[in-house]
């Protein structure tokens, strides 16, 4: 297997996946096929919508068609010329608690149909199962993986490893190192459909980053029945590279509307909020006349539609390094996945430190969501681990932010080097900006601290976040002094508190000069 990172954002990679019937761009999304029942036809899905990889069930194919895929082969039975990935049956595991098959049969089976990406027979989590039917799955699992490389007999197709233990993360983690140990080329994350039909995105944001950390990096993750495009950005940023939808079709059979911010029924619309190839030029009324079948397929192709194209949006903001704020935009949409957004602050470290240094563009901070974001993490870590003051520096000069950006030069700094010609000789400018915190001088123009747009006035979060930054850098430092520019229309009166706290424990002289009036005051010595 060949899997070749292009970009990156956040954990979000563009990548190219080998098969052996071509290779795929990664995120990648595998539409669902069924055969007896499918309203788009395969060859259709790549000819016009442009995915050029399906995920179709093996184990159903085998019971209803038997040897019809084997003789013809499965791309030619499909008739589909691009990537083919097969599940083995789990998820009907997992409904009806048990299916007619052995591990041994469908590993045979998925080699004998000749599917470019296999699934092994895996025992699913569920959600509200007991910790002890949680750990049986995840032991025999690991039991049917360490089968398959004793069953299996090509090489030529790519096997699936997938991370059971539900919403149990200790037993993720122990399920994701277990399988790490052993050679596939993809990962799964397995049992999260019943946690996103609840929309505990909050809980697949904890199983998604559990198995990510305990999984080899340089191989992909899929996430299973991850299909909606509104939670696209979610589990890209946390590092999936693959995900399979049946919702397109089952919500077309439901007479349900997808968007790239949630989903419609039918009779609520008056207009079509999309201009895709088949809203463009019809209403919602028409499409309710339609005959069942008809509209089924007309909003089977629409959600297909949505998904595609809000997948390449994705790709886009991965590409322009704004997957964030992408991220943020989509998480608004709804309340569980705004829920979901803030639980990133638990991995902030782990997403730093897999996240690019540097990017094609700036970064907007709307909000103290934002405080978790790579960069923000990145500039904190490393003020606090690999920067030392001037060493003849003996005063710590802090002055607010200005809109004008580097800091140094804009006219309200230029004023105030002129104010304090006299106090500048020994001392060390810093400023004090939302949302890094605290900003050297000679740090001023490095990327991202002068590459940014702040929204204005600041939360009270972010005004806390800057402050803490503040009385930390004030507490590691060694100025005799410390002179603050207090801007109170701004930071209220909590720059100008955190200061004379820190100073006050450090035991050393503030002096502080008020933006509006301009008259230096000196706080004593304690």
């Amino acid at each position: 297997m060949s899997f070749e990172v292009r970009e990156r954002d956040l954990l979000a990679r563009i990548g190219r996946l080998k098969t052996k019937s071509g290779v795929v761009e990664t995120p990648l999304l595998f539409p669902v096929v069924n055969p007896a029942i499918q309203p788009i036809p395969p060859k259709k899905i790549m000819t016009e919508f442009g995915l050029d990889a399906l995920i179709t069930n093996a184990y159903i194919i085998r019971q209803r068609f038997q040897d019809q895929p084997i003789k013809e082969g499965l791309h030619k039975f499909l008739d589909f010329n691009g990537t083919i990935m097969t599940d083995s049956g789990a998820y009907q595991i997992l409904v009806y608690g048990n299916i007619d098959i052995t591990q041994e049969e469908i590993i045979t089976y998925q080699e004998q149909i000749d599917t470019d990406i296999a699934t092994i027979l895996d025992i699913p989590t569920g959600w509200k199962v007991t910790k002890a039917h949680a750990q049986n799955t995840v032991k025999e699992t690991l039991k049917r993986a360490k089968q398959l490389f004793k069953t299996k007999t090509r090489n030529d197709i790519l096997w699936v490893g997938p991370v059971q233990g539900g919403k149990h993360l200790d037993l993720v983690a122990k399920s994701a190192r277990e399988m790490s140990k052993l050679p596939f080329q993809i990962h799964a994350l397995g049992s999260p459909t019943e946690v996103m039909e609840t929309y505990r995105f909050d809980v697949l944001v904890d199983m998604i980053m559990t198995a990510k950390m305990n999984l080899p990096a340089d191989r992909p993750l899929h996430l299973f029945g991850a299909g909606h495009p509104f939670m696209f950005a979610l589990a890209i940023a946390l590092g999936c590279d693959f995900f399979d939808s049946a919702a397109y079709a089952i919500y077309a059979r439901q007479n349900r509307y997808m968007t790239e911010n949630g989903t419609h029924h039918l009779n609520e619309l008056d207009y079509f909020p999309c201009t895709c190839p088949k809203c463009a030029y019809t209403t919602p009324k028409q499409v309710l006349e339609q005959p069942q079948k008809e509209r089924e397929v007309f909003l089977a192709e629409h959600n297909l539609y949505v998904c595609a194209a809000e997948l390449k949006r994705v790709k886009q903001a991965i590409k322009d390094g704004r997957l964030w704020e992408h991220l943020e935009m989509r998480a608004n949409a709804h309340p569980s996945l705004l829920q979901a957004l803030k639980q990133l602050k638990k991995y902030e470290e782990f997403i730093e430190k897999y996240s690019p240094t540097t990017k094609p563009s700036g970064l907007f901070f709307f909000n103290s969501i934002g405080l978790a974001r790579p960069e923000i993490v990145r500039h904190r870590k490393r003020l606090t681990e690999r920067y030392t003051p001037p060493k003849n520096a003996k005063t710590l000069l802090l002055v607010p932010q200005t809109r004008t950006k580097p800091f140094h030069k804009s006219p309200e700094f230029k004023q105030i080097q002129r104010r304090l010609s006299e106090h500048l000789k020994d001392a060390h400018v810093c400023f004090y900006a939302a949302p890094f915190g605290v900003i050297p001088i000679e740090l001023d123009e490095v990327y991202p601290l002068s590459q940014h747009e702040t929204a204005m006035p600041l939360n009270k979060e972010t005004i806390e976040y800057v402050a803490k930054q503040i009385a930390d850098y004030i507490q590691r430092t060694n100025y005799k002094t410390v002179t603050l520019i207090n801007d109170p229309q701004n930071w209220n009166k909590t720059i100008l508190k955190t200061c004379k706290k820190a100073c006050k424990q450090k035991q050393i002289t503030l002096k502080t000069l008020d933006t509006a009036e301009l008259r230096l005051s000196q706080q004593p010595k304690p």
